[in-house]
């Protein structure tokens, strides 16, 4: 099931929700009572099964005009 973060407007206090995502624009209160809170944006983390190597990074600069395309 799906965790949706909010975080109440009035103590600041940010908590997560576990609900289905047909639900997950319904209001929540905050775990101290209070009912003005706002979902938050989260970003998805997706993790694979390929034992925990990262793939490696791309080389830095590079492409366009003047940073090395050959353009100049």
């Amino acid at each position: 099931m799906p965790r949706y973060e909010f975080r109440c407007r009035a103590c600041g206090t940010t908590f997560e929700v576990s609900r289905p995502m047909r639900a997950s624009s319904e209001p929540a209160a905050c775990p101290q009572g209070h009912d003005d809170t706002v979902k938050l944006l989260s970003t998805v983390a997706v993790t694979g099964r390929g034992g925990g190597a990262a793939a490696p990074a791309a080389p830095a600069g590079g492409g366009g005009c003047c940073g090395g395309g050959g353009c100049c």
